[in-house]
């Protein structure tokens, strides 16, 4: 039994790398690691705390073609992670050091002439980047001794537990909104094992799984989004990672990131900080721009408000991969956006169809609805001055365009119906 095996593999001690304790973001508060999300002094979220190397140039060169060395996947970044230092002899989906394209032809349609680059996550292995918070978290489950790994999710989520569960062993049970597109829900499914859709949207879902986890029925689960939060945060860490290693160790001016709970613009930031604390990158000032869908924009509502509470809301939009009306980092995002000089935009339900084609027509991308808010908002950002196009800018796409196939459907179509011969196809002003 899958149970069985997992068990096995956690009789010995748990090894978390670098990783040394769980920090409360608002207190400061330590506490040992372990699966636990909020801090129980101040009720704030817990984010993995380590010691690393003290970041002397010499240091700094030994990680850097160490890291260089290493496989092609997040685990070359295994020094900076709470993973063991051979966790890539272990069995997992081995995401990440996806391609970083120089979408030259989208930057001309754009006015930017500074460089601009598209971190393509669509090449991960269940095709979106939660293959790489999904193996942080498979790594903290088995550390823990857990035997089943669950989640709520807006869709990418659901099918990368599955499939990274059936790789390392594990049994799954995801949770999704009732109402999800047919693509997401069969990627969550194929894998065999349980996914459960709740009546309800994503906030619905999530407030079902904290409830379960507070249960006996939830012993033993890992819920890579709730009790193993603070680890399954740290993968989205990796993107900055490869961002600044694929430009040559260095830092972009300017990182477009979508929003759905905020962790991956949170982490992505988190980053990036200790790639300058580590001297593996020059510091310089870069800015973070949130990316949000205008039929579920709480952050984006806030920011342009001046506000420093984010207000829940009703999500209505097709980018369903970015609906959660209240998300968790949502005031982390303010701050880093201002911290940052950046700023949170957002973009209505045509602008997101108009950007996944724009995306497509000029760089071969094919984007899910969360790239094409994520490349509208980089496209209205730039229109009203809000980023300068002279800056070297990175957009991240998320996932898979096959995964939101009815996004674009109803309006893109074969060019003509013709009949198998020459004269028809002159006809039809095709030659």
């Amino acid at each position: 039994m899958a149970v069985e095996t997992v068990a096995s593999a956690t009789t010995t001690s748990p090894d978390f790398g670098p990783a040394v304790a769980l920090s409360c973001r608002e207190c400061g508060e330590r506490v040992p690691l372990g699966p636990v999300f909020a801090c129980a002094v101040c009720f704030g979220p817990l984010e993995v705390a380590y010691e690393f190397s003290s970041g002397a140039a010499e240091d700094a060169e030994g990680l850097r073609k160490r890291i260089e060395a290493g496989p092609h996947n997040i685990w070359r970044y295994a020094p900076l992670l709470p993973v063991p230092a051979d966790v890539a002899s272990k069995p997992n989906l081995n995401p990440g050091f996806t391609k970083l394209v120089k979408a030259d032809r989208l930057a001309r349609e754009l006015g930017i002439t500074g460089g601009l680059h598209v971190k393509d996550d669509s090449g991960n292995p269940t095709h979106s980047f939660k293959d790489r918070v999904v193996a942080i978290a498979v790594e903290a489950a088995r550390n823990f001794g857990l035997t089943t790994l669950s989640c709520s999710s807006t869709g990418n989520l659901a099918g990368a537990v599955g499939a990274a569960a059936v790789r390392a062993g594990f049994r799954s049970c995801v949770f999704i909104p009732h109402d999800l597109e047919d693509g997401k829900v069969v990627m969550a499914a194929v894998y065999g094992q349980d996914v459960v859709g709740i009546e309800g949207n994503y906030d619905d879902v999530n407030r079902f799984c904290s409830e379960l986890i507070g249960d006996p029925i939830g012993e033993g689960w890992g819920f890579t989004n709730v009790n193993l939060r603070p680890y399954y945060g740290e993968g989205s860490k990796t993107l900055a990672y490869e961002i600044c290693e694929q430009l040559g160790w260095r830092l972009p001016d300017n990182i477009i990131i979508p929003i759905a709970s905020g962790s991956q613009l949170t982490k992505i930031d988190k980053g990036l900080q200790e790639l300058i604390k580590l001297g593996l990158v020059e510091e310089k000032p870069y800015k973070i721009y949130g990316a949000q869908a205008e039929g579920c924009s709480p952050v984006s509502t806030a920011f342009k408000a001046g506000h420093d509470v984010v207000r829940p809301q009703k999500p209505n939009t097709i980018a369903k991969s970015l609906a959660i009306g209240n998300p968790a980092d949502g005031p982390y995002v303010l701050d880093i956006a201002r911290r940052t000089g950046g700023a949170v935009e957002d973009v209505n339900d045509d602008q997101v169809v108009d950007a996944i084609k724009l995306l497509a027509r000029t760089e071969g991308i094919f984007a899910e609805t969360a790239g094409g808010v994520t490349i509208g908002v980089l496209k209205k950002l730039v229109e009203t001055g809000q980023l300068d196009p002279a800056a070297e800018t990175v957009a991240i796409n998320t996932g898979d365009g096959l995964k939101t196939l009815d996004a674009v459907a109803p309006t893109t179509r074969p060019s003509a119906i013709i009949r198998p011969t020459l004269d028809s196809f002159r006809e039809a002003g095709l030659a």
